[in-house]
């Protein structure tokens, strides 16, 4: 059903949508989504570094000291 619509089609829609909303209000939303869209990158790369840091921890060194490295 999607792919019938073409280059006029979205055209039309988003002029519709444009009178409808406004621009200030299309701007505003955009804004939000651009935000979102951050956040969620970051949450992204929180949730990686956690996981690389708890496997950092894992693979620690955990060899007991000999008596020769004590001294």
């Amino acid at each position: 059903m999607l792919n019938n619509i073409g280059l006029p089609g979205l055209l039309l829609i988003a002029v519709v949508v444009l009178v409808l909303f406004g621009r200030g209000k299309i701007s505003s939303l955009m804004g939000e989504v651009g935000k979102g869209i951050t956040a969620f990158k970051k949450g992204v790369d929180d949730g990686k570094k956690e996981i690389e840091d708890e496997a950092a921890e894992v693979a620690k060194d955990v060899t007991p000291e000999t008596d020769n490295e004590k001294a």
